[in-house]
């Protein structure tokens, strides 16, 4: 069968399951390991199409597998418990500023009209950049849809991720991402890693597997979390908590500050603190 015969027939069964779940109340059932997870996908659904989810992503949905891959890495984030030097050492945070300082220099039209446009200098998205993908060498191969459907079935952040798979169904819906779309264990896609709402929020251009475009929205989201022109970025500066509000883990956080420092050649304030 055909990839789009059999969203056709999975999406006769959502409507068929649609109609049985009607009138029942209730937010669908989180858990904690594979069981329950293709009863929590038919509550789920008929909850997004109660909400305006197409038919067509309601039947994407119903395709995702439980994702033990995601859950894996979820549950293993030893590395963010690292001291600085330990984190720097073991993602290579020396060859990151070294790659963004040639990056930046060759590519000095792009990062000048990102700096005009958002306030945002080199050294930081080239830092976030190198550290989320190795600058788009490893982007993830993971399904993107069937990991934030675990992870918002997975009783740990069912909140969280709730909201993350509403914005994949809003964003398939809209033809930015499709059910075959690949990125990162937790749903993250292109050049910096985007969660689909942040794509939602604050995506630029069009596809963030263009490196031009992830950059500028990354850009944008700094911006957005209160980015000044000209400020500083280092621990006790002003822009550190856009930072911040980029990843929750404070290792990361001082490392993507000292490596844009590093590209930056100084600018950015004081080093390490």
């Amino acid at each position: 069968m055909t990839r789009g015969g059999q969203l056709k027939t999975v999406a006769v069964a959502v409507l068929v399951a649609l109609a049985w779940m009607t009138g029942k109340a209730g937010a669908a059932s989180c858990g904690s390991t594979a069981a329950g997870f293709e009863t929590w996908k038919t509550q789920f659904a008929a909850e997004a199409r109660a909400k305006g989810v197409s038919a067509s992503t309601v039947a994407a949905l119903m395709t995702t597998s439980y994702s033990s891959a995601t859950i894996a890495a979820d549950r293993n984030q030893g590395s963010m418990r690292l001291s600085l030097d330990q984190f720097l050492a073991r993602r290579g945070g020396s060859a990151i500023a070294a790659r963004g300082r040639a990056l930046k220099q060759s590519n000095a039209a792009l990062f000048a009209s990102i700096e005009q446009r958002f306030g945002v200098p080199p050294g930081p998205l080239l830092a976030i950049w190198g550290m989320e993908t190795g600058f788009g060498r490893s982007r993830g191969n993971q399904n993107t849809l069937s990991a934030v459907a675990t992870l918002a079935y997975d009783c740990r952040r069912t909140a969280y991720f709730t909201e993350q798979l509403y914005a994949t169904l809003t964003l398939i819906d809209r033809g930015t991402l499709s059910a075959s779309t690949r990125g990162s264990m937790h749903g993250e896609v292109g050049h910096t890693q985007f969660l689909p709402k942040n794509i939602l929020s604050y995506g630029v251009g069009g596809s963030l597997d263009s490196s031009s475009n992830a950059l500028s929205s990354t850009a944008n989201f700094l911006k957005g979390h209160g980015w000044r022109a000209g400020a500083g970025y280092q621990p006790g500066d002003a822009n550190f908590a856009a930072i911040q509000a980029w990843n929750a883990a404070p290792v990361y956080q001082r490392a993507i500050a000292l490596i844009g420092q590093q590209i930056d050649g100084g600018e950015g304030s004081s080093a390490r603190r």
